[in-house]
């Protein structure tokens, strides 16, 4: 290759990599320092929002905790909270910080956004309940104004999100559950769940994992200090005091308990064996609950257990003729009735 073609290409080159780094809007810099910008908003909202939440509990941060709960280093967060307060978002008291009434009208549109957000996720789509606190996360800080109202117009206004904290509305109220510590409330009072602690998260994926949910009737039998075993919707459950802490009951009247019709789990069927359809549990969400009920999974309807797959994960019934697949969670959450076959038929 001759020099002056080879000096051409490398000056292209240099001139095509400058327009990579530098062109207006699609160039890298332009990139990063948008990236940067919405890094920082994300920050400060993340800031105001921790900050709303702990003087609703009656507890206002300092700026080492926010800092901790930021993941961020404690200078950075002095950069941030200064940047706050020239956007008179929030104020000092000694070291405890404050929101202005600015400050706390951002926060609650964050907040407003992240909760309507989870309340979609669980009613329209079939992620995991593990999930919906992340995603909402990534979502509250894209969606605009607009955006938040139109998703709230679509739910039909919910006032809580589906962990049973109240989502503030558009003229920043909000209506709180009312509920107290299980751990507090009287053994054989009829309950209900009224709000399952997201944070932290181990706690709340150990509350998913046993099948409970706002909505739930509840009967506590015993209260110990290591202890706590009470009924959720007719199963038994046993936690500690820790785990327990963190699901919100209120008392209801006895004839608000709906009866518990004995049954058992249509999992525990075996292949041939039959049984009447009693109730599907409250831990099976609204996507999953109507998709049952297109498939004919009725109280009062008739299943039979058919087959089950070699690896155990799925198993065949007949319902009204047709054959329909469940995962053994699905199942689980199907209280049946057997029906005992009479030998002389």
């Amino acid at each position: 290759m001759s020099e002056p073609v080879l000096s051409l290409l490398l000056a292209l080159s240099v001139t095509a990599i400058g327009v990579l780094l530098v062109w207006p809007g699609i160039g890298l810099l332009s990139r990063l320092r948008r990236g940067a910008r919405m890094t920082e908003r994300v920050l400060r909202e993340d800031a105001l929002k921790y900050i709303c939440k702990r003087e609703a509990k009656g507890y206002p941060p300092t700026a080492h905790s926010v800092a901790g709960n930021l993941h961020v280093s404690i200078n950075r967060m002095a950069e941030i909270l200064a940047r706050l307060e020239e956007k008179k978002l929030v104020r000092h008291e000694g070291e405890l910080l404050r929101l202005t009434p600015e400050g706390q009208e951002v926060a609650l549109n964050v907040i407003r956004a992240h909760r309507l957000w989870e309340r979609y996720l669980a009613d329209e789509t079939g992620l995991d309940e593990t999930e919906w606190h992340d995603r909402a996360e990534q979502m509250e800080h894209a969606l605009s104004p607009d955006d938040v109202e139109k998703l709230a117009e679509r739910l039909g206004s919910p006032t809580h999100d589906p962990h049973g904290d109240p989502i503030p509305t558009s003229t920043r109220r909000s209506v709180f559950h009312g509920g107290r510590p299980l751990t507090a409330a009287e053994a054989r009072v009829p309950l209900r769940i009224v709000h399952l602690e997201d944070e932290p998260e181990a706690v709340y994926t150990e509350l998913v994992a046993v099948g409970l949910r706002p909505g739930m009737t509840a009967l506590v039998v015993e209260s110990t200090p290591e202890r706590v075993r009470f009924f959720a919707d007719g199963d038994e459950h046993i936690l500690a005091p820790i785990f327990a802490s963190n699901i919100s009951v209120v008392p209801i009247r006895r004839e608000e308990a709906e009866p518990q019709a004995p049954g058992e789990r249509l999992s525990h069927l075996r292949p041939g064996e039959s049984a009447e359809v009693v109730r599907v549990s409250r831990a099976c969400r609204a996507p999953e609950r109507r998709r049952l009920m297109d498939l004919g999974v009725l109280p009062g309807t008739k299943i039979t257990a058919e087959m089950r797959s070699p690896t155990g994960g799925l198993v065949a019934y007949r319902v009204r003729g047709a054959l329909i697949a469940l995962r053994s969670e699905q199942s689980d959450r199907i209280v049946v009735k057997r029906i005992i076959e009479d030998s002389t038929e």
